[in-house]
């Protein structure tokens, strides 16, 4: 799943930032500001009409990202392995 399609308010834990190229500097930004693996995420609020920006919350810090950032980032739900 990706964190552009999570719910507000729903806990999920960060699996991967995919690339879209090489070298790719926005995927790289993504993980310097801690979308890395293992980390806690969730979707705070979303613009008007579910448009952006979209306001997430990895750990303590809570970060504006536009929407086709957000779909960089995979993540996983709570109980979601098998």
């Amino acid at each position: 799943m990706k964190l552009s399609e999570l719910t507000p308010g729903v806990p999920a834990t960060v699996l991967q930032v995919c690339e879209q190229g090489s070298p790719d500097p926005i995927a790289s930004r993504l993980r310097d500001l801690g979308f890395v693996a293992g980390e806690p995420v969730s979707l705070v609020a979303h613009g008007p009409f579910g448009a952006e920006p979209l306001l997430v919350q990895i750990g303590f810090t809570r970060f504006a990202l536009r929407r086709s950032e957000a779909a960089r980032i995979t993540i996983e739900l709570p109980g979601a392995r098998a």
